[in-house]
C-alpha cells in the first residue's frame, strides 16, 4: 500500500536505528515505575505504550516464574512477588517487648516504614540541663485492626493523567507510521503498546495484602514494647495481635497461577521477543518511522522516570497506615538531650498508669537494653531510675545525689553520677509536663 503522506525527512542515505536503544535504554527506571503497579489503584489499566527497557524487564520479573521451562529462560535465583515488586525488601530495628518477655533482634518491612514514619514527626523538647545527642523518642498508639475485614487501601487514580501521556505518545506515532506506509516501525510501536499493556495488566491483578500474626495465644498479654532506633526509641503501645502486624508483619502479593506464575513467565517471554523483533525490524523502517518509533520510546521513559521519581517507601507507609487505620494523632514525638534521658524517659513511659507494686513487667531490663554499661556508676543510676519507677505516680523525684548510696564511688564517679540523676530528674519532669499530650492518644 502507498504511504498516503510523504515524509519531509525521507532518505535513503540515513538510518537512525534506534532498535539498540529500546530493549535497554530505560530499564531501570522501566521495573521502578513497575513497581508502583499496585500501589495505585487502577494502574494495571495503564500500561497501554510503547515502553522501553522490555528486555531488562523481561529478565527481572521472568525469575517469578517458577519451573523448569522459565528457569532456563529466565536464569537466576526465584523471586517471592512480593520481594521483587519491592514491597518486602527491608529490615527494621529491634523489637522489645514489655510485657511478654518477646525480643525480636531483627523486625519486618512494616516496622522499617513506621520508623521512616516516626522519623517526620515534629518532636516536642523535653526538658534538658545538657545536650550531648538529641535522641528521638516516638509514642505509638497501634489502633485495634479489624483483621477479617482488612483490605489494603490503595492510592487514588489521579494518575492516570500523567498516564495519558505516554499512551497518546504511543498510538499517535502508530497511526503516523502507518499513514506514511512505514509497516515495520508501524507493527513495532504496535507490539511495545501491546506487550507493556498485556503485562502491566497481568502483574497488576495480584491481590495486594498483610501478612503477619492475626491470633496470639489465648490470654498474651498486652503487646506495648520498643523499637530501638538508631538515634532513638519508639514506644509501641497496644494489643497483642495489632503490634504483631508492625513487628511481624509485610505485604503479600497474591498473583494468579500460583506457585508457576506461568502467565508472568508468558509476558516476560513476549517481551523478549518484542526486544528481538526490534533489533531486527526497525532497521528496515524509514528514517520518519524511527523518528516516530524513538518519539514513543521517550514518551514513555519520561512517564516510567517520573513513577521511577516517587518515593516508594512514603507510598507504602501511606498505605500501610491508611489500611490498619493509623493516623497522625496517634502518634507524638518527643526529644531528649542526651541518650540517657530518653532512655528513663521511655521506662516511664512503658510503666504508665500500671498498679504499684509493678507485676509483669522489668523496668531494669529496658534499662539494660538502652545503656548495658556495668560499672558502678551505671548500675546505682538504673537502681534509682527503677525505683522512681516503682513508686506511686506524681510521687516526689528521687533523683537527688542526696538520696543516693555514693560509697565506693571516688570524686570523678560522683560527678558523673550526679549528672545521669540530673539526666533522669529531666526526663521525670518531662513525663510528668507532657502527661496531657499522652493522654490524648
Amino acid at each position: 500500500m502507498p504511504p498516503l503522506l510523504w515524509p519531509a525527512t525521507d532518505s535513503k542515505n540515513f538510518s537512525l536505528d534506534a532498535s539498540g536503544v529500546a530493549g535497554f535504554f530505560g530499564g531501570d527506571e522501566a521495573i521502578t515505575a513497575m513497581a508502583t503497579v499496585h500501589l495505585y489503584r487502577g494502574r494495571r489499566w495503564l500500561g497501554w505504550y510503547n515502553s522501553p527497557g522490555s528486555y531488562t524487564i523481561a529478565k527481572e520479573f521472568g525469575r517469578i516464574s517458577k519451573s523448569r521451562l522459565w528457569e532456563g529462560l529466565f536464569p537466576g535465583s526465584n523471586h517471592d512477588p512480593a520481594a521483587a515488586f519491592k514491597l518486602d525488601v527491608m529490615t527494621g530495628p529491634k523489637y522489645v517487648a514489655s510485657r511478654s518477655g518477646t525480643v525480636m533482634q531483627q523486625t519486618g518491612h512494616f516496622a522499617h516504614l513506621l520508623t521512616q514514619g516516626a522519623d517526620d514527626l515534629t518532636p516536642v523538647s523535653l526538658p534538658a540541663t545538657r545536650t550531648t545527642a538529641n535522641s528521638r523518642i516516638s509514642i505509638i498508639a497501634v489502633p485495634e485492626i479489624a483483621y477479617e475485614s482488612l483490605l489494603v487501601q490503595t492510592m487514588s487514580i489521579h494518575h492516570a493523567i500523567f498516564a495519558s501521556f505516554p499512551i497518546l505518545v504511543s498510538i499517535s506515532t502508530c497511526i503516523f507510521s502507518a499513514l506514511f506506509a512505514d509497516w515495520y516501525c508501524f507493527a513495532m510501536i504496535l507490539l511495545g503498546i501491546i506487550s507493556s499493556g498485556i503485562t502491566c495488566f497481568v502483574i497488576g491483578s495480584g491481590a495486594l495484602g498483610i501478612e503477619t500474626v492475626k491470633n496470639p495465644a489465648e490470654g498474651s498479654p498486652p503487646g506495648d514494647g520498643i523499637l530501638l532506633t538508631q538515634n532513638g526509641v519508639i514506644i509501641l503501645k497496644g494489643k497483642e495481635k495489632d503490634v504483631n502486624a508492625i513487628t511481624k508483619g509485610k505485604f503479600s502479593l497474591q498473583l494468579k497461577g500460583a506457585p508457576e506464575y506461568t502467565a508472568v513467565g508468558l509476558c516476560s517471554l513476549l517481551l523478549e521477543v518484542q526486544f528481538l523483533l526490534q533489533l531486527l525490524l526497525i532497521p528496515q523502517g524509514s528514517l520518519f518511522g524511527q523518528i516516530m518509533f524513538l518519539t514513543s520510546v521517550v514518551a514513555s521513559w519520561a512517564y516510567n522516570s517520573f513513577l521511577a521519581s516517587l518515593d516508594k517507601g512514603k507510598l507504602q507507609r501511606k498505605l500501610f497506615f491508611d489500611t490498619i487505620g493509623l493516623h497522625q494523632k496517634a502518634m507524638l514525638g518527643f526529644e531528649a538531650g542526651t541518650r540517657t534521658s530518653m532512655a528513663a524517659f521511655a521506662c516511664f513511659v512503658l510503666c504508665e498508669d500500671l498498679p504499684r507494686p509493678l507485676k509483669g513487667i522489668e523496668p531494669m531490663k529496658f534499662l539494660l537494653e538502652f545503656l548495658p554499661n556495668e560499672t558502678p556508676v551505671w548500675q546505682k543510676w538504673r537502681a534509682q531510675v527503677v525505683a522512681q519507677v516503682e513508686k506511686e505516680e506524681n510521687e516526689k523525684s528521687i533523683f537527688q545525689p542526696g538520696n543516693v548510696d555514693m560509697s565506693g564511688l571516688n570524686r570523678s564517679e560522683q560527678a558523673l553520677l550526679a549528672t545521669l540523676l540530673q539526666d533522669a530528674n529531666d526526663a521525670y519532669e518531662g513525663y510528668i509536663k507532657t502527661r496531657d499530650r499522652r493522654q490524648l492518644l
